[in-house]
């Protein structure tokens, strides 16, 4: 149907340019909003209609006779309907709409990918700093950037996924003090222990469990690996760095645990601390005062951001001499474009916010030729978890969130990717743990998953009965399929590269989530409508293409989601 649909829009372009030279290469046809009214819609007629003082009623007749005489049209077409002003409502032949079934059972895996555009996107998604478990908000940031990632792959992008970490900062300094503590045999709790009360910046103490976890395999002299780095303990509590590199060490072994355990795999951990060993950040700071876009006040220096629409002026290097995160933050987004990513999309909390115009700010002051609007940004809110009816908010191994590996746990990693894809990014949402394990119709998982698991039974059976399996039906005769419902799920089908076209476009992976519970529902409709398996051997294989044909899909975009597809539930 895709091709068809292509023969139909070369014939309308046509037509079009016939009427107005120019206006062919806006051939385009809708979907009507009300399925009755036919399978595409056109609005060419009433857009035309003023540049060529027409009447646009008229004019979409004169359209309509013009489009009823092409080959395309006379072969795929049933009927062409006038409506209001000028709408032309496009009916298709059954035929048009069984070329869908050929078509995916002939792509396979890579129905709805497109070709090779030979460009490249860096992805940069949860990021988290090596201080402490992913929680539930890294679980959600890990899922979006992981389906992004996918959705960018199947139109035709290079991707690598990025992990960035501030090992640089003041968090990581609290997280050595707080494993020292517990390695010289202190607790939260003990007098030497800081308090809200006593320093403001104690609240950042970590009293997790697994602080204690750190500083006794510290003391028992382990090595722990991880993807970026390994490093042994030496056990000595006042060797301060040593504790900091195993610490970091430690947690980034953690954050892996929890990465392996999403089925998330990064191409690079890129580290604050090298933007400062290879000069990046004082390069930084000489372009931007080289660009008179800095000065000096109160003994810091500030970047004159609102040159470039900030809401107001940002310090970049404080009075005690050390940078905000605002400045490592230009210098790493320079370094992503000279590596050669002309095209970024970060996946941040909605706390990030504030850093957008800030950024982009800097590096058009940077003046390294970066385009405007960069980086893309995709603002995501945190989660709610909700357990026997109630909000769960600590953890024993975290302390005071909960973790990305409990949630996983509490229900699958399917569950976890799709529930948290299945609402836009900056909606708040809140993670139903008794949903998530339902086997019933309003677990939305659930409920895609078994309509592939149910339509791979049907298969089996008709294999164990001596069907010649799926390869065979890419050429059966599709004739039979003309019920209302086989036609609605051959049009949805038909519609799942142009779905995952606009999902790339706009960042939005939930919207592969909607499909997906649309195709499950159309699936079931069709099943319940028309028994599958039946004696008629052209009428059983036609159906059986387009159930084949409809669990591909099913499979292709569980797959862009990062979810499985189960053949038995």
């Amino acid at each position: 149907m895709l091709s068809v649909k292509q023969d139909l829009l070369a014939a309308l372009a046509a037509e079009l340019e016939t009427l107005s030279p120019g206006a062919g290469a806006r051939a385009a046809f809708e979907n009507p909003k009300v399925a009755a009214h036919g399978d595409f819609a056109c609005t060419a007629a009433m857009q035309l209609a003023k540049p060529l003082k027409a009447n646009p009623r008229a004019l979409g007749e004169q359209l309509k006779a013009a489009l009823e005489a092409t080959p395309a049209f006379r072969q795929w077409v049933d009927a062409i309907e006038i409506a209001g002003p000028g709408f032309l409502n496009i009916r298709l032949k059954p035929a048009a709409k069984q070329e869908i079934v050929r078509e995916v059972l002939a792509q396979g895996a890579r129905f709805g990918f497109q070709a090779d555009r030979g460009e490249n996107v860096l992805v940069e998604f949860v990021s988290a700093n090596p201080t402490g478990p992913l929680h539930v908000g890294h679980g959600r940031q890990a899922a979006i950037g992981d389906a992004i990632s996918n959705l960018y792959s199947t139109q035709g992008w290079k991707v690598h996924r990025e992990f960035y970490y501030n090992d640089a900062g003041v968090q990581i300094d609290t997280l050595t003090k707080s494993t020292q503590l517990r390695a010289k045999g202190f607790k939260p709790g003990d007098a030497c222990w800081p308090t809200d009360s006593e320093n403001p910046l104690a609240k950042n103490f970590y009293n997790g469990d697994y602080i204690a976890d750190i500083a006794q395999a510290f003391l028992n002299k382990e090595t722990v690996k991880a993807d970026d780095r390994e490093f042994t303990a030496n056990g000595d509590v006042e060797d301060y760095d040593n504790i900091r590199n195993f610490a970091v060490a430690y947690l980034r072994n953690e954050q892996d645990k929890d990465l392996q355990a999403f089925n998330l795999k990064f191409d690079e951990y890129y580290l604050e601390s090298s933007l400062y060993q290879n000069g990046h950040v004082e390069d930084t700071v000489k372009r931007l005062i080289e660009s008179g876009h800095t000065y000096e006040q109160d003994g810091a220096l500030w970047l004159r951001s609102t040159d470039y629409g900030d809401d107001k002026d940002r310090v970049m290097r404080k009075t005690d001499g050390t940078y905000t995160y605002f400045l490592p933050d230009v210098a790493y987004h320079i370094q992503k474009f000279k590596r050669g990513y002309g095209k970024v999309v970060n996946i941040q909390g909605t706390d990030h916010h504030g850093t957008i115009a800030r950024v982009r700010a800097g590096l058009q002051a940077a003046n390294v030729g970066i385009p405007q609007g960069y980086p893309d940004y995709v603002l995501h809110t945190m989660v709610r978890v909700v357990r026997n009816g109630e909000e769960v908010k600590i953890s024993k191994r975290a302390g005071s969130y909960v973790t990305l590996r409990d949630l996983i746990e509490w229900t699958s990693k399917d569950a976890v990717r799709f529930f948290l894809l299945s609402r836009k990014p900056d909606t708040e949402y809140t993670f139903d743990v008794d949903l998530a394990v339902a086997q019933n119709n309003d677990n939305p998982v659930y409920y895609v998953q078994y309509a592939h698991a149910r339509i791979q039974s049907v298969l089996r059976a008709w294999q164990e009965a001596g069907g010649a399996g799926v390869p065979a039906l890419e050429k059966v005769d599709l004739s039979a399929l003309e019920g209302p419902q086989a036609q609605a799920l051959m049009l949805l089908l038909a519609k799942y590269p142009e779905m995952l076209s606009a999902a790339a476009a706009g960042n939005a992976p939930h919207d592969v989530t909607f499909y997906l519970r649309d195709l499950a529902s159309s699936y079931h409709s069709y099943y319940d409508a028309e028994r599958i398996l039946v004696d008629d051997e052209a009428v059983k294989l036609a159906r059986l293409a387009l159930v084949a044909a409809t669990a591909q899909v099913l499979h292709n975009g569980l797959a862009v989601l990062g979810v499985s597809a189960p053949e038995r539930m």
